[in-house]
């Protein structure tokens, strides 16, 4: 329960920079004269840094030790945080940030493989999942709350000041409790695939932000278009020619675990797009001052708060089927009010909004990362857990483009903040539709097929070096 403790911190100062930076947009914005795309950057540069490397921190704990990289992820996340509040201008900021998601990489996917080693039994470990989803509903709850009263009182750049602490705290705590582990067989590093994967996320990033200010003709947007599509088709022509890859595309082949990643892309992209949305609206057309924002948003953090350990529950006892429905009806319906009712003209049902997102959201996170780490093999626990990761940092690098990118195309083009966010709320209820369908079709008896064949598949792969390393007299 320690090392769950101290895993969980990491989470922690991760999930609460992201809502406190949040609340934070619109001071920021002001004092450093961004753009709409300036505000996109500050929160896209650190999570399309973090998805980019997720994979790579996951594969290299399991080779040099999760502690190890852990605790060097502790460090930089929290040295990246200084730098962050003593930025200059915002371009330097959006270089901190980066720095920032460096050290992040090595937290979440790391930290997630280490629960995974050590509670074992899959019942515990559901529990222990749903412990850990509770986390960001922490961060939700008290993030706007104490980012909006920093914001008011000593500025934003006190929001930063947050991770110091309890980044030193969990630093300390990490080196004397929790033990080093290892997986038995670690993969190869795959540098090419590393940068294949780098080049995608990055060319599809910034052709989505750039695109509204740039316009779609311009030359820089079919350069990224360009970029993105030979990526892919890199990825797709070189990992599975790897005994052992970046992404090991065999991990697909469970319905379950494709699902997973499926879902968590367009739960995380309907969060981000869901918060910067509202942050804006809420303080820029309302008027509301950084706190009373934070307040408003309560309804929706608290959801996010208590729904967790319940799915937690529901998954290790009725399978994750449930919680995804759940989530995927839930999300859709905020959508949904917003998008054809409006709701940001009416308080009763912007409140109704705000419990309906939280409730999605909250029962989201468990069956995603149980799913995603349940019936893998121990030794590529890292990989697993990064891939789940990696799929919602690029759900929120691609919420906040497209739905920054829609808000600036239709103010633009002269729409109130109202009209110009309709399409936006069209997107972010489709990613609802989109991961109730998804797991509705990824959580029935055939799929949950697939995956104890991919598990046998890949526990056979993994004992083959052992047994090839034993002396044939022996």
């Amino acid at each position: 329960m320690l090392i769950l403790v101290i895993c969980c911190t990491s989470l922690l100062i991760v999930s609460l920079d992201v809502t406190v930076l949040n609340v934070a947009l619109p001071s920021m914005r002001r004092e450093l004269g961004a753009s709409v795309a300036g505000m996109q950057w500050t929160i896209d540069a650190y999570t399309l840094v973090l998805a980019s490397l997720l994979m790579l921190a996951g594969s290299t704990a399991d080779r040099i030790g999760r502690r190890r990289v852990f605790a060097a992820g502790l460090v930089v996340f929290t040295a990246g945080s200084l730098l962050c509040s003593l930025a200059p201008s915002l371009e330097w900021l959006i270089a901190f940030r980066m720095v920032q998601a460096v050290g992040g990489s090595m937290l979440n996917p790391v930290a997630m493989s280490i629960i995974t080693n050590t509670f074992t039994d899959p019942r515990e470990r559901a529990r222990a999942i749903g412990v850990w989803g509770a986390v960001v509903g922490i961060s939700m709850a008290v993030g706007p709350l104490i980012g909006g009263l920093l914001v008011e009182s000593v500025g934003w750049r006190s929001i930063f000041w947050l991770n110091l602490p309890v980044g030193l705290l969990a630093l300390v705590l990490t080196l004397r409790f929790v033990p080093e582990s290892r997986a038995g067989h670690p993969r190869r590093p795959d540098p090419l695939g590393q940068l294949l994967v780098m080049a995608l996320l990055g060319s599809v990033t910034y052709g989505i932000i750039e695109a509204p200010s740039a316009g779609w003709t311009a030359p820089v947007i079919p350069v990224c278009a360009a970029v993105a599509v030979a990526s892919l088709a890199g990825l797709l022509f070189h990992e599975p020619r790897l005994a052992e890859p970046l992404i090991d595309p065999r991990f697909f082949r469970s319905a379950p675990f494709s699902g997973a990643t499926v879902i968590a892309v367009s739960a995380f992209a309907a969060l981000s797009g869901f918060l910067f949305l509202n942050t804006l609206y809420l303080q820029d057309v309302r008027g509301l001052s950084a706190l009373e924002a934070g307040l408003y948003m309560l309804p929706m953090a608290l959801l996010t708060f208590l729904c967790p350990p319940v799915s937690g529950r529901l998954v290790a006892s009725r399978g994750p089927r449930p919680s995804l429905l759940i989530a995927g009806t839930a999300m859709a319906a905020s959508g949904l009010l917003f998008a054809a009712f409006s709701a940001e003209t009416s308080t009763p049902l912007l409140f109704t909004a705000y419990v309906l997102f939280g409730l999605g959201f909250g029962m989201v996170n468990a069956p995603i990362t149980n799913t995603a780490v349940s019936g893998m093999p121990r030794a590529q626990a890292g990989v697993a857990a990064a891939v789940a990761s990696t799929s919602r940092q690029t759900g929120g690098t691609l919420g906040v483009a497209v739905i920054g990118s829609v808000l600036a195309a239709g103010t633009a083009g002269g729409a109130d903040f109202a009209e110009a966010t309709r399409p936006a709320w069209w997107v972010i209820t489709g990613c609802g539709l989109l991961a109730l369908v998804v797991g509705a079709v990824t959580s029935g008896r055939w799929a949950m097929g697939t995956a104890a064949r991919t598990a046998r598949a890949l526990e056979r792969t993994t004992a083959e070096p052992k047994r090839a390393a034993v002396p044939p007299h022996g």
